[in-house]
């Protein structure tokens, strides 16, 4: 799953690393939509996603978790066990629905299909100044704001490159769930009511500051040694979060977070292995 969504550049991009130190890339979110786009985010499943506010990324333990992650299992290989991020982790931690008719679209190879396309969906296109490879720029499109006439069909696009050297997407879900799973990892979370669960630690900088400063020779050195009970293996039992706080929208599909089924993101393709971790939804090793 972490090939899935958060390695850019195809399903083996982890493997073929290694161990090489990788950077991330974390934007930070632009203005806020105006609210008239509400019902449509509740109605394609995006609203509680869109209200997570920045959660600054740590590389150095991102890096560590990669070194862990092994490509022929779509899992992370620790002494205690084999985890991995679950349909679950992104329905609790995102707030996204798990079920329903899949996400996804060609991937624009050329400015051309690039400039074809924002002109079919937008009514103008934007100059190869404001294009990178096959990416437009963030700024080209925050400039279209004031412009764009919403209607019914809500098309969401995403261009990968095949020689990408560095990690992206959402990072929030991966660190996230590592907090939870490790929290002896994680800095102090803030507002534990709160739904999405990542937004407890939405500005972490302002209370962790010295945090950010962790290396990654400190997180090798914790994961080597993880001790069994270090690793929280069923975060979201009573006691650890509220009931109360997950919407019925989310909590009604539970029954689908233990599937079996591939998880497809445009031509990366990877099982919810969830057979491999069961320990993260039951109490003793199967």
């Amino acid at each position: 799953m972490v090939e899935a969504m958060v390695a850019r550049g195809g399903g083996s991009a982890l493997g073929q690393w290694g161990s090489r130190m990788l950077m991330c890339e974390h934007y930070k979110p632009p203005d806020r939509y105006n609210e008239i786009v509400e019902s449509q985010l509740r109605e394609t499943g995006f609203y509680y996603v869109s209200q997570i506010g920045v959660v600054q990324c740590q590389s150095a333990m991102v890096n560590a978790l990669v070194e862990r992650w092994r490509p022929e299992t779509h899992t992370f290989h620790f002494s205690v066990g084999e985890c991995a991020v679950t349909l679950e982790d992104v329905a609790m931690i995102l707030g996204l629905p798990t079920n329903g008719l899949p996400v996804t679209g060609p991937t624009m190879s050329s400015f051309e299909a690039l400039e074809a396309e924002c002109l079919h969906q937008f009514g103008v296109a934007p100059r190869k100044t404001d294009c990178r490879g096959s990416f437009i720029k963030l700024t080209w499109f925050r400039g279209l704001k004031d412009r764009i006439v919403l209607n019914d069909d809500v098309h969401i696009q995403m261009a990968t490159r095949v020689d990408c050297k560095k990690i992206d997407g959402p990072l929030t879900l991966l660190l996230t769930w590592a907090w939870i799973q490790l929290p002896f990892l994680a800095p102090i979370p803030g507002n534990s009511r709160l739904f999405s669960i990542a937004n407890r630690w939405r500005d972490w900088e302002r209370e962790n500051y010295g945090y950010r400063y962790t290396l990654l020779e400190n997180y090798r050195r914790l994961l080597d040694d993880l001790q069994e009970g270090q690793f929280v293996w069923q975060p979201y039992g009573i006691g650890d979060i509220d009931p109360d706080l997950i919407p019925l929208a989310i909590h009604h599909n539970l029954v689908l977070w233990s599937a079996r089924v591939p998880l497809i993101s445009f031509e990366c393709i990877e099982w919810h292995a969830i057979d491999r971790v069961m320990r993260q939804f039951v109490d003793q090793p199967v």
